[in-house]
């Protein structure tokens, strides 16, 4: 975590009193809430009054994906209607995503559909709008599509997807919590109806999230009793959102010039690692959209690179990175441990051998140049004794 965000967070931790109370330590605690939420708000191109905080970005896919869904089942009910509204989720979302839609589906009946992803695992527009044709806009509850791919860091084209839904009509989630502090996020300019983000990527604390919605729609509360927020009860966790608030400070910097040159570095960190893997291993694959060079119209995020390593298990050169001093992952941290090939890769059209060899490697602005070369030092050996295990 970094210092500013530390300390103004072990700072408001000292905080007494519930923000909903009316003495006066409630009430200063309501003070620091308020202006902690002004602050997420600016930073995200928002109304305060549109923010809901949530325990993290889980809740906050989940508070939209059901909510959604079970609004529209409410207002299917109110015409009779014996069809079960639909929800549109792109083949590649985070788990979070997948995993509430699925959910519906399995215990309350909820129409599930998956929008096909490219070769790059991008969503493009017009296999949503396809989609919407096809199946009816009025029976759609959501469409949810991620801002970045979470494991292979590509960019959707959020703001034309979020015109197809709103010409028709359909109401639209982002999920950007991949894409917080890599990317600039406008939520009155993009136009979606949710927007879900998370404090821990940007180095605030982690169970710290929120949830964007836009006025005239209303999802359904996940959670009830006390009704402190729109579509969210509960005690609001004020030194979290504090947190939060100046992890976006830090995450943007001062100016649209500060936090530009804070990407410029990030990605000429990633050109650097990802020639030397390639150095390192030739017949490695980057996967995911690619533009080398790129700037503005970079199609991945800044600090991403991912990989496929013909002949190894991924989960095997995780481990023997780790051993050299080295931290990479297979995928997302919420399915760590979880033995299966991903999805991701999966609905982009990787075979399944190939996709079992997978890594995601993340930088933050932090990283040295050091740090990289340490990786493409250890990499061959890693890849080799990987290699000569899968054959054992």
């Amino acid at each position: 975590m970094p210092a500013p965000v530390l300390e103004a967070y072990t700072e408001a931790l000292h905080l007494l009193g519930n923000p909903a109370s009316t003495h006066a330590h409630g009430q200063f605690a309501s003070e620091q809430l308020e202006a902690a939420r002004e602050r997420i708000a600016r930073r995200l191109g928002a109304d305060p009054a549109l923010v809901t905080l949530t325990g993290g970005g889980t809740e906050s896919i989940n508070l939209a994906i059901k909510g959604f869904y079970w609004a529209a089942v409410r207002r299917a009910n109110a015409r009779d209607s014996a069809e079960a509204p639909v929800l549109l989720i792109a083949a590649g979302e985070h788990h979070a995503t997948i995993e509430a839609a699925e959910w519906l589906r399995d215990a309350q009946g909820a129409e599930l559909r998956l929008l096909s992803l490219d070769g790059e695992g991008v969503l493009q527009p017009e296999t949503l709008r396809a989609a919407i044709t096809e199946i009816g806009a009025s029976r759609i509850a959501l469409v949810s599509f991620l801002w970045a791919n979470n494991e292979v860091g590509s960019l959707q084209p959020v703001a034309e997807l979020a015109a197809i839904a709103r010409q028709a009509g359909v109401p639209s989630h982002v999920d950007a919590v991949a894409a917080l502090g890599q990317v600039a996020i406008d939520f009155g300019a993009v136009g979606v109806d949710a927007l879900s983000v998370s404090a821990h990527k940007i180095g605030g604390p982690m169970g710290v999230g929120a949830l964007l919605i836009a006025r005239g729609v209303t999802p359904e509360a996940l959670v009830h009793g006390g009704s402190q927020q729109r579509a969210r009860s509960g005690t609001q966790n004020v030194a979290g959102a504090v947190a939060f608030a100046a992890a976006l400070d830090h995450a943007y910097g001062a100016s649209d010039d500060e936090f530009a040159a804070k990407l410029a570095r990030l990605r000429a960190m990633r050109e650097r690692m990802i020639a030397g893997v390639r150095r390192a291993v030739p017949d490695a694959v980057l996967r995911g959209a690619y533009a080398p060079g790129a700037e503005a119209a970079d199609p991945r995020l800044a600090g991403n690179a991912h990989f496929t390593f013909p002949g190894c298990q991924g989960d095997s050169l995780v481990f023997l990175l780790d051993a050299a001093g080295v931290s990479a992952s297979v995928g997302s941290a919420c399915q760590a441990g979880v033995a299966e090939v991903s999805h991701v890769l999966l609905a982009m059209g990787v075979a399944e051998q190939e996709a079992r060899g997978s890594l995601r490697f993340t930088l933050s602005p932090a990283t040295s140049e050091a740090e990289i070369d340490a990786l493409v030092e250890a990499l061959p050996n890693a890849v080799a004794r990987a290699r000569t295990a899968g054959l054992a």
